[in-house]
């Protein structure tokens, strides 16, 4: 019985989401509750709910602090002189261009939201890919590569859905990956190489000059601290590593360097106010999610329904798979993201092959660091269910059918890449 009422609760709250009759936030909180109310589960509710939200609060924190933190970084310029260099040192090498475009997406991505990454990386190439005859469906590629890669951070939102579902910490699931993280973005530098040799050959070397600050806003450049990019460069570089080397509890370090950035880079009381306000939509989504996320893990776990839904899984698993669940889950990843939203995924799916997987010994965070190797990472620029996907292809200007045909193999390749190294170095079994 409470396997098919968890059975039910995962397929209601899917059809849900993936027809867009319901937004995730609401269907994380009132599915779950209907069906613990089916199964007579009406006075425990409550306790099995607060639980949930309770396992996600240091969650909630870091992502919220990690947006202000990076949002502050971003208005007050860090990534420009970057961007700038990159752009310089190009020039009209269409090679250099393209493996530029990755360096820069990947820099850009370093606040773990699609979106800002590519306001910041599209309209800063796409005037220069035009100026030389380079093909859009290059930029905009090479742009989801980078991003896919570094969405692996544990503030981009996969890490975090995967450590608050399998209720584990986050740093348990991200740093172990790390060396596989590297060689992903190796293979990605790699295929930029490969695009971009490519493109020279079509076109050839121009002789041509790029300026990405004449492309800012009068607004942006009046929130720029030029002046303060070395202490905010050396912050993010502290801010990291104490991340890596869990310092401190991973919230309180976000809360920390936003205190700290904000206070140098805008002084005046109103101005960390519109700080915090230019923030606001983007922190507000992601954090309410996860907290409605606690509810719908607190009432599956509380209840006993994972528990029941791994029971009844394992049996239709073929003997001498089971072991191999890491890397099942891994390979799969990428493809899925075009199938389940992540919220679907880590929410709805993986807390159940994670139950299974411990029946064959298989550890949670096994399992969660399998996942982030594509489930909406590398996955996640192509997918057609982020609303990022069309804000890349948008300002790129493409079809999302060329995108996904041009990327692809590519993306997929990095999974494979990262899956290999991790389980070379014992992270997936």
């Amino acid at each position: 019985m409470l396997a098919l009422l968890g059975f039910l609760t995962i397929f209601v709250f899917l059809a849900l989401i993936l027809t867009k009759r319901m937004s995730v936030i609401v269907s994380l909180i009132l599915v779950p509750v209907v069906f613990a109310l089916i199964g007579g589960f009406g006075a425990e509710m409550g306790e099995f709910m607060l639980e949930g939200v309770k396992g996600v609060v240091p969650t909630g924190i870091m992502l919220g602090f990690a947006i202000l933190y990076f949002g502050v970084m971003n208005n007050a310029g860090l990534f420009d002189p970057l961007i700038s260099r990159v752009l310089r040192a190009v020039k009209g090498d269409p090679l250099k261009i393209v493996v530029g475009t990755a360096v820069i997406a990947m820099l850009a991505h370093l606040d773990g939201s699609g979106a800002s990454t590519f306001l910041i990386a599209v309209p800063a190439l796409l005037p220069l890919y035009d100026k030389l005859g380079m093909s859009r469906i290059v930029l905009a590629g090479v742009v989801a590569l980078g991003a896919g890669v570094m969405n692996l951070l544990p503030w981009g939102g996969p890490t975090a859905r995967a450590a608050t579902a399998l209720e584990v910490d986050t740093s348990a699931i991200f740093n172990p990956v790390i060396p596989a993280m590297v060689a992903g973005i190796v293979w990605v530098l790699f295929v930029a190489f490969w695009i971009g040799r490519k493109e020279r050959k079509r076109l050839g070397i121009a002789d041509v000059e790029f300026d990405f600050q004449a492309e800012l806003s009068d607004e942006d450049k009046a929130m720029r601290r030029p002046k303060l990019f070395w202490f905010n460069l050396l912050l993010t570089i502290i801010t990291i590593v104490a991340l890596v080397k869990v310092w401190l509890p991973l919230p309180i370090i976000f809360m920390i360097a936003f205190a700290i950035a904000v206070i140098v880079n805008y002084p005046k009381p109103d101005d960390q106010m519109e700080q915090v306000k230019s923030q606001a939509v983007g922190m507000i989504t992601v954090v309410s999610i996860i907290f409605a996320a606690g509810i719908f893990t607190g009432i599956l776990s509380g209840t006993g329904m994972i528990t029941e839904m791994a029971n009844a899984l394992v049996g239709f698993i073929p003997n001498g798979t089971g072991s191999m669940m890491g890397i099942i889950v891994a390979v799969t990843g990428m493809p899925l993201s075009l199938l389940f939203t992540p919220d679907a995924y880590y929410f709805g799916v993986l807390p159940i092959i994670s139950e299974t997987a411990a029946a064959y010994g298989v550890a949670p965070t096994h399992i969660g660091s399998a996942a982030i190797l594509g489930q909406m990472t590398t996955g996640f620029p192509l997918s057609p269910l982020t609303a990022s996907t069309f804000l890349l292809i948008g300002l790129a200007g493409v079809e999302l059918a060329d995108h996904q045909k041009f990327v692809f193999k590519w993306a997929f390749g990095t999974t494979i890449v990262m899956t290999i190294v991790a389980v070379i170095t014992g992270v997936i079994i």
